[in-house]
């Protein structure tokens, strides 16, 4: 019944939320577009035309919102998303002066780059060998 992911949702205040903007925008290539008029500040961020990373502002007193059980750690480990040209993104990142590690695996026939973006979420960029 699950055909794919739709979206993520990555909520923080507004001076957070503006880096992560910026980040995504500028770092991984999304590009910034219409958002409904919630009754929230927030961005989507678009990938061949969908709005795939969502970012939503935290109201000041709201708590950071986690697992179920406040005591519980949270399992997230990160985004992945798909790239082409390997090569042009690792200048790109040099040049934003973003560190990431590298991966290849021969198992999945992917060429992938590890980090985290400002607010300590992991980021995976994935290139087909």
């Amino acid at each position: 019944m699950i055909t794919g992911l739709h979206h993520i949702n990555l909520r923080a205040p507004a001076d957070l939320l503006a880096t992560l903007r910026d980040f995504y925008r500028d770092v991984i290539g999304l590009e910034v577009g219409p958002r409904p008029a919630f009754g929230s500040q927030g961005y989507w961020l678009y990938a061949g035309g969908q709005p795939i990373v969502h970012l939503s502002e935290q109201g000041p007193h709201e708590p950071r919102r986690g697992p179920v059980d406040p005591a519980a750690a949270s399992t997230f480990d990160h985004t992945a998303f798909a790239g082409t040209d390997p090569a042009a993104m690792a200048a790109h990142l040099a040049a934003k002066g973003v560190s990431f590690r590298e991966s290849r695996s021969a198992t999945t026939g992917q060429h992938q780059f590890f980090l985290q973006d400002p607010a300590g979420n992991g980021v995976e960029i994935n290139f087909p060998f």
